[in-house]
């Protein structure tokens, strides 16, 4: 799917788009949608987070930073096949990391974020993924693809990635026993509602350098509607960023993704809510590299 639609980048009403060079984030527009298995109109979420970030204050709250430039590529074209889409986006990530800065994933369904993770492999990183999630996404095949938005996390596996899961709250009988006979690490969202985020949350064999993979249901529907597989119990805004500032505190984000928004015509506040995670986000990581 290739996207001509007129879209501003990142922060544009209050930055001028700086060189890539100068760019500490990279972020990286991919409207891809072809394994949705429930509602549909992921392929709409990286242009509406641009948009609403237009809205955006470029002071955070705390610190402004888009001093350290945010760089907008041009859309990834999803024409293909999967296989072939995601060699695509592992190109566009790869020539983020040449530069040595952070690359930033706008999806489209969580099947981009395998992309990422095959670029950042190939490259010798060693790292971690820690996963911000409703469903476990660990099923070998989905609906006669290894491909789908249910399989990201088990390919992630294939490549000899570490994972942990973060908000989990959904996930089939077979899923459950991989974690278990795997040891995957995770934090559900049940147990952050019976006894509270505990720290240090990753375990401390743990890579330094982490890939956060964010899939918006992991918010509870309350905070976030838009999106196609919405389940209840979820995290709220205040418990994601108490985690993330944990997280990142002891580690190194070497890129992040967005995936799974869902615009729903009419209503903004899902689609500004990304953007000023995005933007929050990119405060955190900031924050520590000028600590």
């Amino acid at each position: 799917m290739k996207s001509n639609h007129a879209y501003p980048h990142f922060l544009a009403s209050e930055i001028t788009q700086p060189l890539p060079e100068n760019s500490l984030f990279h972020i990286i527009p991919v409207p891809y949608e072809k394994s949705v298995s429930y509602g549909t109109g992921t392929a709409k979420g990286p242009v509406v987070i641009l948009e609403s970030s237009q809205q955006l204050e470029l002071f955070d709250g705390i610190s402004i930073p888009a001093e350290h430039g945010i760089y907008t590529h041009p859309f990834v074209d999803c024409d293909g096949s999967a296989e072939a889409v995601l060699q695509k986006i592992s190109t566009a990530v790869a020539k983020v990391l040449g530069l040595g800065k952070i690359p930033v994933l706008l999806g489209g369904e969580h099947t981009v974020s395998a992309g990422a993770f095959a670029a950042f492999k190939k490259g010798g990183n060693n790292f971690g993924i820690v996963q911000f999630d409703a469903h476990a996404d660990l099923r070998d095949t989905y609906e006669g693809t290894p491909h789908s938005h249910a399989c990201v996390m088990r390919r992630a596996l294939d490549m000899d990635i570490p994972i942990y899961q973060i908000g989990v709250r959904s996930l089939s009988y077979e899923e459950h026993l991989l974690r278990k006979k795997l040891k995957i690490g995770h934090l559900d969202a049940a147990t952050i509602y019976k006894t509270g985020i505990q720290e240090p949350i990753l375990p401390p064999d743990f890579p330094d350098k982490i890939y956060i993979t964010f899939d918006v249901d992991a918010f509870d529907p309350a905070v976030m509607p838009a999106t196609g597989t919405p389940e209840p119990g979820g995290l709220n805004w205040y418990q994601t960023f108490q985690i993330l500032e944990s997280v990142i505190a002891e580690r190194k984000v070497i890129g992040f993704d967005v995936v799974e928004l869902a615009p729903i015509h009419g209503m903004h506040a899902p689609e500004f809510t990304m953007a000023r995670f995005i933007y929050n986000l990119f405060g955190i990581i900031t924050r520590k590299i000028i600590a």
